[in-house]
């Protein structure tokens, strides 16, 4: 089950109907005021769904609350049919059999707390597939108890339930004989199942580490008592009311109570108590859900810069999970830490493009619930770990295009101006001509040409005037060799942000040069299209090709990572002696 409302209902209900049960019970068998002794019973028998339902909530998953539950619910409706037979002791009408098929209830909660509740502590698997097998034993032996106590005669109910009365069920004759003995035998194999469990668990226990150890010793001494405690009554029962009670007292509460005092203890369910405030005030202090992290969570990551965010997760997981130390690590070997990082990671699962690593436990070992705590958080720490590369990535590719501005301006603009300069020193010196000052003019246009072409590279007029298809068409006019651009008629005419139109045209830019400078095309194409919420670009060159996979995508990189973060996509297609096609596309509306 998952942590929802119908679940917490649920286990709400089957708690409520056991301690309603057991209410009832009491006072329909005992009367108004209860004595001493029902009062302890009482108590004692409280603390099994109460044990229950703080699981059952806090950890639905874990079917071993809803075994506790299961067990508690048979022990309540048990007590209410006893008491009904108790109060229409005549043995006639619909309450009689009634009460008869809710008493032999009482048989399933014996069944489940000696041989179910001490075998799969504390997380509801069974210790080994060997197992298996004693777990249909006991299924058949707790239902044979079950069917044969209700079936049974007068003589063997009234040993059964000392208190109810005859069974209005009970058959006779050989019948009736055959009843007793399948009770007597199902009971006989149940008990003996639950002494098999008793023997595993010290096994378990001696074989186990010290911490596992002083986990395992409530259960075996709680399975231990149990049990002594039906042999205490069973066979004094006849000879001391008080051994009689008190075997029945230490039966009901021994095992509820070892379970409450080993999951709180040794935080076995992730569940331990502590005091707030006041010393007073004693309350349940929880381990949080994926759920309740995340939404404490929530606004500080939404304001928080990526590194931030990666940060947070990995104190959420921390606190979470009650680590030592958490760590989030990148693909890059980047690593973000809460804690102080000592010691080899003990748990790791991946996470996106990274993934999650954590030390060792400030208490006790990692279970079940741990890992599915972990691979929770992963989703959304997985998205931060992308959108943090992809940050990185947009800032590695603006530097590369700021070195490539550089580069441009040192080799190019800045050597034609230093001869200009040098030049224009000349003439002055010799009394230069027309014919030098002709030369000197035009190096300045040309210089004046290379640096309007290189302030088109950074952003052109034209694209800011014109659009994405007049700029195209700008750049592609000037080019050494054939050269179409084909455009849908309605885009000459519409604007896009400029950010898509920026990424389009470098992109379109880019692969053109590409197609002059590596592949010899001798002729390209550029496709301008919008359809299906796109607006895409496509340049293709009849070149020589390339192979993509061992030389990249030509310098296209960082536009993959722009287009990217537009929402958009870049592709590369071709090989050798085929050509090259680039695609850019962006999200668009209308």
């Amino acid at each position: 089950m998952n942590s929802t409302a119908p679940a917490r209902a649920l286990a709400a209900s089957m708690a409520g109907a056991a301690a309603a049960g057991i209410v009832a019970g009491e006072v329909l068998s005992a009367g108004w005021p209860l004595p001493i002794t029902e009062w302890l019973f009482g108590a004692a028998c409280m603390l099994l769904p109460a044990v229950g339902w703080l699981i059952a909530v806090r950890r639905p998953d874990n079917v071993y609350g809803w075994l506790l539950l299961a067990s508690a619910v048979c022990l309540g409706l048990g007590g209410l049919g006893v008491g009904l037979l108790v109060r229409n002791d005549a043995g006639e009408g619909f309450i009689p059999v009634l009460g008869a098929l809710l008493a032999s209830l009482y048989t399933i909660f014996y069944g489940l707390t000696w041989v179910f509740v001490p075998l799969l502590f504390p997380d509801g698997h069974l210790p080994s597939r060997g197992w298996r097998a004693g777990v249909w034993i006991a299924a058949a032996s707790i239902t044979a108890h079950c069917l044969g106590v209700l079936l049974a005669p007068d003589e063997v109910w009234a040993g059964a339930f000392p208190d109810g009365g005859g069974n209005p069920l009970g058959l006779g004759g050989m019948a009736g004989l055959l009843a007793a003995f399948v009770a007597g035998t199902g009971q006989l194999v149940t008990f003996l199942v639950g002494l098999s469990v008793l023997v595993s668990l010290i096994r378990r226990w001696w074989r186990s580490t010290s911490t596992e150890r002083s986990r395992l010793r409530w259960m075996v001494a709680g399975s231990g008592v149990t049990l002594g405690g039906f042999v205490l009554t069973l066979f004094l029962a006849g000879e001391s009311e008080t051994a009689r009670w008190a075997g029945v007292i230490v039966a009901m509460a021994t095992l509820p109570a070892v379970i409450v005092v080993a999951v709180f203890r040794h935080n076995l369910l992730d569940l331990r108590v502590g005091i707030r405030g006041s010393k007073f005030f004693l309350v349940f202090d929880l381990r949080p859900t994926v759920d309740e992290l995340l939404t404490e969570l929530g606004p500080g990551l939404e304001e928080a810069e990526p590194v931030e965010q990666l940060g947070r997760l990995a104190g959420a997981v921390r606190a979470g999970l009650e680590t030592r130390w958490a760590a989030v690590a990148l693909a890059d070997g980047t690593r973000v830490v809460a804690g102080r990082e000592e010691g080899v990671a003990v748990l790791t699962v991946p996470a996106g493009l990274g993934h999650i690593a954590c030390g060792p436990r400030t208490a006790g070992r990692f279970t079940a619930e741990d890992r599915r705590l972990l691979d929770a958080l992963a989703v959304p720490i997985g998205l931060a770990i992308q959108n943090a590369g992809l940050v990185t990535r947009l800032v590695n590719a603006q530097e590369a295009e700021r070195r490539r501005i550089e580069r441009n301006i040192h080799d190019g603009a800045q050597q034609q101006l230093v001869a200009l300069i040098a030049g224009l020193e000349l003439a002055r010196a010799t009394g230069g001509g027309a014919d030098s000052l002709a030369l000197l003019r035009e190096q300045a246009r040309q210089t004046l040409n290379d640096l309007r072409e290189l302030a088109a590279g950074i952003h052109p007029s034209v694209l800011s005037q014109g659009g994405l298809v007049e700029a195209v068409e700008e750049r592609c006019s000037r080019l050494p060799v054939a050269t179409t651009v084909a455009a849908d008629p309605d885009l000459r005419a519409r604007r896009f942000p400029d950010q898509v139109e920026g990424a389009l045209y470098f992109t379109v830019s880019e692969a053109i040069a590409n197609a002059l400078k590596h592949a010899a095309a001798s002729r390209i194409e550029v496709r301008l299209t919008q359809s299906a919420g796109r607006l895409q670009a496509v340049v293709l060159d009849d070149g020589r090709g390339f192979d993509l996979d061992a030389t990249g995508r030509r310098g296209l990189g960082a536009l993959a990572d722009r287009m990217t973060a537009l929402g958009g996509g870049l592709d590369v297609s071709g090989g050798p002696g085929e050509g090259t096609r680039v695609r850019a596309w962006v999200p668009t509306l209308g």
